[in-house]
């Protein structure tokens, strides 16, 4: 069987989870991308990895972010290589993937699903259209004028958009570009600093919801959505929203784990995996964003080694057409904690500890560089400044926390201008 996968950069996720799993299946891989190099430099760095062994893979270049180029490239491929999937778990190809597994007649997602998550003003349209949540929020047109925008969004709700606001790109991700307003006259600036960085990008000013930050993992085939986990999220200090921590709660909180999932049958989400971001308010949960994917930045990795469930595989056989078990014999005893290791300032990388893997007194602590010494870089403000994750997972919370500030405080990541 053929799985043929869409990609655009190299991802943890691809290289150490989908790719190792699609090996555990038996299943031939053809991963269609932009960036066809960096992937190659990928895999044969990854072969023969902690990871366990890799598929057989084509590596074909293509404009993954049209879906006409994907279904035609896929076309081309021929009878030899017929797929038998097409998935992605990519924020930023879901639809394309989707239309493209329609066309083949294969398993996948509502692609009004997909787009409707990605595209964040159709996220609060549609959440607001079926009753389950309003979020006020003004859209900025791709040719729209800012100072126009800045002016219809005092009184565009009704009400006009309250203050502090966020602004963030329509179809952004990663907290890129995602910054708080204090007013009008600075709304005004954080949009044209985006557009000077993004030129024509469309955004979207929305209120700010305040609150702890939670996330909801969940899996679904289309018959039966499973809750994986919940995820408490520490963020860095306004005005900038970069994960600093996050920490496996040992359920999923009620109500609101029950309220998001509401929500996400309102969108229409119920295939493969999906990432959901919410403020906890009251007994009310407040969207932040949906992402129609597993979760990112090796938390996907760690998910799977806490559950004890090949979470990969899963996902992996959702998008072939096999029904998920009702039972899937997750760990419930699972502690865990996320740290990224931030950059303060831009400059070189000149000196930060080397990957490793290590377990004491029952928690086990896997360290991984996000970057290379000798790297320069300015300050992003967002997880393009993480210098290296720590992902550590036991039993008991308070030897994983302590373990956690024992490495961090042992090691040293120094940044030269």
């Amino acid at each position: 069987m053929r799985l043929h996968l869409l990609a655009l950069n190299p991802t943890d996720s691809v290289t150490d989870g989908f790719l190792p799993a699609a090996a555990r299946l038996g299943l031939d891989v053809t991963l269609l991308t932009d960036r066809p190099e960096a992937h190659r430099r990928a895999y044969e760095e990854a072969g023969g990895g902690a990871a366990g062994p890799l598929p057989a893979l084509d590596v074909v270049g293509c404009d993954v972010r049209d879906f006409r180029e994907v279904i035609g490239r896929i076309s081309r491929c021929g009878p030899r290589a017929r797929p038998d999937a097409v998935f992605t778990n990519s924020d930023h190809l879901q639809t394309q993937a989707a239309l493209a597994a329609g066309y083949f007649g294969l398993p996948g997602k509502d692609w009004k699903a997909a787009l409707r998550t990605k595209n964040k003003a159709e996220l609060r349209r549609a959440l607001a259209g079926a009753g389950a949540d309003t979020v006020r929020s003004v859209e900025l047109g791709p040719g729209e004028d800012v100072d126009a925008f800045t002016a219809r969004a005092r009184t565009d709700p009704p009400g006009g958009l309250p203050f502090p606001c966020v602004v963030k790109p329509r179809e952004g991700v990663a907290s890129e570009d995602v910054v708080l307003a204090a007013d009008g006259d600075e709304l005004a600036a954080r949009c044209r600093e985006i557009r000077a960085r993004r030129p024509g990008a469309a955004l979207v000013a929305e209120e700010y919801l305040d609150g702890p930050l939670h996330t909801l993992e969940t899996l679904g085939d289309g018959h039966v959505l499973h809750t994986l986990g919940a995820f408490r999220t520490h963020l860095s200090p306004p005005p900038h929203f970069v994960e600093e921590r996050l920490e496996l709660l040992p359920a999923p909180p009620r109500p609101h784990s029950d309220r998001v999932l509401d929500q996400l049958r309102a969108l229409g989400v119920g295939f493969g995996a999906c990432h959901t971001e919410y403020v906890a308010q009251g007994d009310r949960a407040r969207l932040v964003e949906v992402n129609y994917r597993a979760i990112g930045d090796q938390c996907d990795l760690l998910l799977a080694d806490v559950l004890d469930i090949p979470l990969f595989a899963h996902i992996l056989r959702t998008h072939l057409g096999e029904r998920l078990p009702a039972d899937l014999g997750a760990r419930a005893d699972g502690r865990a904690r996320v740290e990224y290791v931030c950059a303060g300032r831009g400059g070189t990388l000149e000196k930060a500890p080397p990957a490793s893997d290590s377990e004491r007194d029952g928690v086990r602590l896997v360290y991984r560089p996000l970057r290379r010494t000798g790297e320069a870089h300015p300050l992003y403000r967002t997880n393009r400044d993480y210098l290296g994750v720590l992902r550590a997972t036991g039993t008991d919370q308070g030897r994983i926390d302590r373990a956690v500030e024992e490495f961090l405080a042992a090691r040293r990541w120094e940044i030269v201008s």
